[in-house]
C-alpha cells in the first residue's frame, strides 16, 4: 500500500512540476474577402490586380492570410442577387462590390457585412445607396466615379489639406463620358484655385 502511495506521489508530482508544453495554438482564422461584379474576370482584371497588389503591400497574399472569392455575373441581370447569396453563405467578412445592379443586390442580401463600392459611375446619394456623402449610414461606403458638384468641393478640399502650398489644380474630364461630363457641367467650385 505504501509503494503504491509513493508511486501515485511521483505520478503526481511529475504532472505537476514537469515542465509545462506550449498550448497548441489555435488556427487563426483567414479573412475572406467577397468580390462581386456585374461583369467578368477580364474586364475587372485591372481593378483585381490593383486590390491584390494593395492588399500585397500591406501583408496580405491571397491564398496565404486572406482569401478573395470572386463571383462575376458577366452581364446577366439576374444573376447578381445569386450571386450576393453565395458570397455570404460562404461567410465572407467584406463585400467589394462593382455596379449597381450588384450593389442592390449585396445591400438586399446584408444589413451587417460592410459593402465597398468600388468606384461606381453613379452618385451614390441619387441612387439610394446612402444616405449621404457626409454620413453614409447603414453598412455601405467606398467611392464613386461620379463627379458631381459637392465631390469637387470636398477633394479640392482634401488636396488643399494634403498639400499647403497649392496654388493651383487643373481638372480634365472627357465629354464624351456622361458622368464626367454631368459633374461638371457649371460646377463652381472646379475654377478654385
Amino acid at each position: 500500500m505504501k509503494k503504491q502511495i509513493v508511486v501515485f506521489g511521483l505520478a503526481l508530482c511529475s504532472l505537476l512540476f514537469a515542465p509545462s508544453r506550449p498550448a497548441a495554438q489555435q488556427p487563426t482564422k483567414i479573412p475572406r474577402i467577397g468580390y462581386h461584379s456585374n461583369t467578368d474576370a477580364a474586364s475587372e482584371s485591372a481593378r483585381v490586380e490593383g486590390i491584390r497588389l494593395a492588399l500585397s503591400e500591406r501583408g496580405y497574399k491571397e491564398g496565404q492570410n486572406i482569401s478573395i472569392e470572386y463571383r462575376y455575373a458577366e452581364g446577366k441581370s439576374d444573376r447578381p442577387p445569386e450571386l450576393a447569396a453565395e458570397l455570404l453563405r460562404l461567410r465572407v467578412d467584406i463585400l467589394l462590390v462593382s455596379g449597381d445592379p450588384a450593389v442592390r443586390a449585396a445591400m438586399n442580401a446584408t444589413k451587417t457585412i460592410p459593402i465597398v463600392l468600388l468606384g461606381a459611375g453613379l452618385d451614390p446619394v441619387e441612387a439610394g445607396l446612402v444616405e449621404s456623402l457626409a454620413r453614409p449610414g447603414g453598412n455601405v461606403t467606398g467611392i464613386t466615379t461620379y463627379l458631381n458638384r459637392e465631390l469637387h468641393g470636398k477633394r479640392l478640399e482634401l488636396l488643399k489639406e494634403a498639400v499647403p502650398k497649392l496654388a493651383r489644380v487643373a481638372f480634365l474630364y472627357d465629354p464624351a463620358v456622361a458622368p464626367s461630363a454631368l459633374g461638371e457641367r457649371g460646377s463652381p467650385s472646379c475654377g478654385a484655385r
